[in-house]
């Protein structure tokens, strides 16, 4: 009869083989994929970190990442002239690639995007389940949304500036724009929804993707980028662009662009990656004695 030490010390050694040695068993740990409790922790400690910021560092920190997100907007353009400065029907294969700059800044500079924190910010509220950490986390989104579109307009505003630079790129900046302001309202929101899904999703794979983190990041916002999907803070600086440039007004911004792509961005991110991501380990988490 085998002793409980030998049993826990079988646990412990996870079924490792035998032909290796501590430190290769070491070695195998440090590149197996994290469980997907581990994952969830990982996030969840972004955004407890998140909720403790202050709100001056959460504006700056958000004010970047919007001024940041305009080089999605500013990249596609550049390469959408220079590839295909005579196409007006849709953006080129290779100049959807632009969008995913503005991403790969925000996230490896750990910047504040409002997109990213329907995630992190949403699993401490389902932990904890505790009005005053949902209060955080609402005082969190206005902050970040709030700064995160400033740094958009901001961003949309030196593009208007009439330069040898930006006039150049007029019409693929405007062919940009009316498509964050051609579809309805459900057609959008729709849009948006898939868009907040895979960015949220982003986020999940990314704790997995170690030095493949720009390859996911690159991969994700290409796909978003290519289906023509909505995203609040990126089409932010298309939309407030035509505004600035005449070609639409506050209310088509509001109405057309930001009402439906923000609804659609949190149900994406909350509840369809937040809430079922949850779902799936929460049996875990309260076999631990976890929420």
């Amino acid at each position: 009869m085998r002793s409980t030490t030998g049993d826990q010390d079988s646990q412990a050694a996870g079924h490792a083989s035998p032909h290796l040695d501590d430190r290769e068993r070491d070695q195998a740990e440090a590149h197996s994929t994290p469980r997907a409790l581990v994952v969830h922790e990982i996030i969840r400690e972004e955004g407890e970190t998140a909720l403790e910021r202050s709100a001056r560092a959460l504006m700056w920190s958000a004010l970047a990442a919007g001024l940041s997100m305009g080089f999605s907007f500013l990249t596609q353009a550049v390469l959408q002239t220079r590839l295909s400065p005579s196409s007006a029907s849709g953006i080129s294969l290779v100049a959807a690639a632009g969008y995913c700059v503005g991403f790969i800044i925000v996230v490896l500079g750990r910047q504040q995007l409002f997109t990213e924190s329907t995630l992190t910010v949403i699993l401490p509220v389902l932990t904890r389940r505790d009005a005053r950490t949902l209060l955080a986390a609402l005082r969190l989104w206005v902050i970040v949304l709030s700064a995160n579109l400033v740094g958009t307009w901001i961003f949309a505003g030196i593009l208007v500036l009439p330069t040898p630079f930006t006039l150049r790129l007029v019409p693929a900046l405007e062919m940009l724009g009316h498509s964050s302001l051609e579809s309805a309202f459900a057609t959008t929101a729709l849009k948006a929804v898939l868009a907040g899904w895979l960015i949220a999703l982003m986020v999940w794979l990314l704790p997995n993707a170690r030095s493949a983190a720009v390859i996911i990041i690159a991969i994700v916002t290409y796909v978003v980028s290519l289906c023509g999907l909505s995203h609040v803070i990126a089409g932010s600086a298309e939309a407030a662009y035509m505004v600035l440039r005449g070609e639409a007004d506050i209310v088509d911004y509001l109405g057309r662009f930001l009402a439906p792509t923000l609804l659609g961005n949190v149900i994406g991110g909350v509840a369809l990656v937040g809430l079922l991501n949850h779902a799936s380990i929460a049996p875990e988490m309260n076999g631990r004695g976890g929420a």
